[in-house]
């Protein structure tokens, strides 16, 4: 049995595929490609993944493509420790989180981060370079010709921000009725692991205020999140923005 997984180091989506790898105890070969580069937009790499996008899996030879297939992918395959709950309502609910996990913080986590840290890959392109750049991506043109060399507006990043926040008090919400102290109570699961990069991230770009301000669950469920010994183990050392990048001002 053999597990490849193509990666980068500082990507969320990555990240949460680790930690179920982690968490799962499994060994894999570290493929670490280069975000400034454009390993992932390589013809191999788009052969196993067309939309030119990391994480890829490789089971045995076969690819799977996109972070949130994977983990349910890897929680199928390897079940001898379940990150799904075995109750049908149960199992509904914590689809109905990765669902909204995709739909809303996923998608908004990419404006501050590109805002406060990627654009300075292309402020000093031309413009027809940023449009070949942008052409090249085939899952996110559309996302890069809206930024812009210029950056998202004033109101794009907002919007971005208010959805964060509703995620945390989201959260927030459903620990403080459940009892906690994961997504769904008492069972550590799926849920928990795909949000955890995207808190990650916003407390590394300086918006941990949306939650620790205000909420103490969330704020405790994060602890929680970060002190387990999978996700440990996933994140590697150096590759938050603020330890790649000490010169930015990441503050929110």
């Amino acid at each position: 049995m053999t597990i490849e997984l193509y990666n980068f180091p500082a990507s969320t989506c990555s990240l949460k595929v680790r930690i179920t790898l982690c968490e799962k105890a499994l060994n894999w070969i570290d493929h670490k490609l280069s975000p400034g580069g454009t390993d992932h937009l390589t013809p191999e790499y788009l052969k196993l993944n067309p939309n030119g996008v990391v994480p890829t899996l490789i089971h045995d030879g076969y690819p799977v493509a996109d972070s949130s297939v994977i983990i349910e992918y890897l929680d199928e395959v390897f079940p001898e420790k379940k990150l799904t709950p075995n109750d049908s309502k149960e199992r509904a609910r914590m689809r109905w989180w990765l669902r909204y996990f995709e739909e809303k913080p996923t998608s908004a986590v990419r404006y501050p981060t590109f805002q406060k840290v990627l654009i300075k890959n292309f402020n000093s392109m031309t413009e027809a370079e940023f449009r070949e750049a942008a052409n090249m991506r085939p899952l996110k043109t559309n996302f890069y010709k809206s930024m812009g060399r210029d950056g998202f507006s004033d109101a794009e990043i907002k919007n971005a921000i208010n959805d964060i926040r509703q995620t945390v008090e989201r959260i927030n919400t459903e620990i403080s009725d459940g009892g906690g102290p994961w997504i769904l109570g008492q069972f550590y699961s799926l849920a928990d692991i795909c949000v955890g990069p995207l808190i990650d991230r916003m407390e590394d770009l300086g918006y941990g205020y949306l939650w620790t301000d205000d909420l103490p669950e969330m704020t405790e469920w994060f602890k929680n999140l970060k002190a387990r010994i999978a996700y440990e183990k996933a994140y590697y050392h150096g590759s938050r923005y603020s330890e790649i990048f000490p010169e930015l001002d990441l503050r929110g």
